[in-house]
């Protein structure tokens, strides 16, 4: 099956896909600091440059996209019709670098937990309650986190410009 899109205008979809803070990694980053953790977003000085740092607890956190990262059973998976040979060897690499990069953190005493993309928008309470399980902390009464759904989607929908010097920073528009 051919692409109904040309060349250029495939490519430029393409270029608008965001790396970073995406709208599952804005929701999961505000429930942590609603929560009082406190934590490095990016961080370079890292293998990987993992979505969230949280130095604190030496654990990062992935939060992964569904498509690009292979989320084992999800329907977000799916494998493009199109050039199968290019998207299987595309996405094998990105299994693989995840993996390396996950045993360099683990080598580095670093914990590595991952999200994904699907749990993270399905239910947001219940991935922070995980991290915050997997952290092995008790703190999810002591900090109460809004529970109105619509209220946490909206989180990711609101982006706001910072201003450095007269700069405008645009995160992911």
């Amino acid at each position: 099956m051919a692409d109904h899109l040309s060349k250029d205008k495939r490519s430029w979809n393409m270029s608008r896909i965001r790396s970073r803070h995406t709208k599952p990694e804005l929701i999961l980053r505000s429930l942590l600091h609603r929560s009082g953790f406190r934590f490095r977003i990016n961080y370079n000085k890292l293998p990987g440059s993992p979505d969230i740092v949280l130095p604190k607890y030496k654990t990062v956190i992935f939060v992964h996209g569904c498509f690009w990262h292979r989320h084992p059973n999800c329907s977000k998976a799916t494998t493009p019709n199109t050039n199968k040979n290019y998207w299987q060897k595309k996405f094998d690499k990105n299994v693989s670098r995840d993996i390396e990069i996950r045993k360099e953190l683990k080598s580095l005493k670093w914990h590595v937990l991952v999200v994904w993309e699907c749990e993270a928008m399905a239910d947001p309470l219940l991935v922070l309650k995980s991290v915050i399980k997997q952290l092995g902390i008790r703190t999810f009464k002591k900090y109460p986190v809004e529970t109105d759904r619509s209220q946490i989607m909206k989180i990711a929908e609101k982006r706001s410009n910072y201003y450095l010097n007269g700069e405008s920073k645009d995160y992911g528009k």
